[in-house]
């Protein structure tokens, strides 16, 4: 279990970690997910000991470890650079910690192969790095990192190098593997696609700060404000500026420059009148021909996926993005009728922080 309480790092004057608290529980398939420079890196070298923690407390099972040596804290790393040995083999690579401790020969192989099944390395043990495909060579550092044994495992982006169709394969494995290891993981990613397909805990990071942590569809369904709105789902959240007013008790009115105009039953006294955002997802979106609808718009852009297609209606650089039926006969320039869904849809304050809930809409 890790505990990161009011952590805080510095380079000089600039304060990159700005008194972070995050907890991992013991077993959880954490990740950290946000934009580069978020901070994301950083705080897994934190806990790795390889950066410095400047104040605050970092606590693994109870205890303070602060100032413990990288090699005393019990925890593996895998990096996204892989930072093989390209004259060892695969065998000598997996088993090279393994060899500093003295460990006798037939127990590192023992381990090795062990190890080597595990992560289906069996029949490249006598390979050396250059000799291997990027998914194999990401398999051999894995391999070095859990041959440890190490109560916590940190993978710093680990899938970034690979194509896509690997990506997906090795996101797979890595859930495979923390199932049968049933270890501790805090993993580091810019892609909230990796988050949400893997995660039991998503940890959002902005600027420095923890933007919300939880569930993965807590994230996609009850985001705390618009960064988290928009980062989490794929197409993101469309946020359309507008205007409130009340112009009937017990009513709250919607309106924007597109000609959007609908009313929410109970607008509540906590939501001010004045500028606003609504926040809607692709899904959430109900388009028809010449039918009738809350507003209009034109087809900028249409995306056709096989199973779904995705439209990009009204202003060309800031289009609202729609999810269709694949088969919808649909081009470009084409003027269609929109209809919010009401019970999917968050309001958010000028300020991006959420004053409205799906559920309370």
């Amino acid at each position: 279990m890790i505990n990161l309480r009011n952590v805080r790092k510095f380079y000089g004057a600039l304060e990159v970690i700005k008194g972070v608290d995050i907890t991992v529980e013991d077993g959880e398939f954490a990740v950290f997910v946000g934009p580069s420079g978020c901070g994301k890196s950083t705080l897994l070298r934190m806990i790795a000991g390889l950066e410095g923690i400047d104040e605050g407390d970092l606590i693994l099972n109870g205890k303070r470890i602060n100032d413990v040596p990288p090699d005393k804290r019990g925890i593996a790393m895998v990096f996204q650079s892989y930072a093989l040995y390209p004259h060892m083999t695969v065998a000598e690579n997996i088993g090279f910690s393994l060899s500093l401790k003295k460990v006798p020969v037939a127990e590192i192989k023992r381990q090795v192969g062990d190890v080597a099944e595990i992560l289906q390395l069996t029949d490249y043990l006598d390979r050396r790095p250059a000799a291997l495909s990027g998914g194999q060579r990401q398999r051999v550092a894995i391999g070095r990192a859990i041959i440890k044994k190490p109560s916590l495992i940190l993978f710093d982006e680990p899938l970034s190098n690979l194509d896509s169709a690997l990506r997906v394969q090795m996101r797979a494995e890595l859930q495979r593997l923390h199932r049968e290891l049933k270890a501790t993981v805090v993993y580091v990613t810019h892609d909230q696609v990796e988050a949400m397909t893997m995660a039991d805990r998503i940890v959002v990071l902005n600027k420095g700060t923890v933007a919300q942590a939880g569930h993965p569809m807590d994230l996609y369904h009850s985001p705390d404000n618009e960064f988290v709105a928009t980062f989490i789902g794929s197409p993101k959240m469309n946020i359309l500026p507008v205007t409130l007013s009340r112009p009937d008790a017990g009513k709250l009115r919607l309106e924007n420059a597109d000609g959007l105009a609908i009313s929410l039953a109970d607008g509540g006294a906590n939501v001010a009148v004045g500028e606003a955002k609504l926040g809607i997802r692709p899904e959430h979106l109900k388009v028809s021909l010449g039918g009738q609808g809350d507003f209009s718009a034109e087809v900028v852009i249409v995306e056709r996926l096989g199973v779904e297609t995705y439209l990009a209606v009204g202003s060309p650089k800031d289009p609202i993005v729609v999810r269709a039926e694949g088969d919808l006969s649909i081009r470009p320039g084409d003027r269609v009728s929109l209809t919010v869904d009401l019970s999917a849809c968050h309001l958010f304050d000028s300020n991006g922080l959420v004053i409205r809930r799906p559920q309370t809409l």
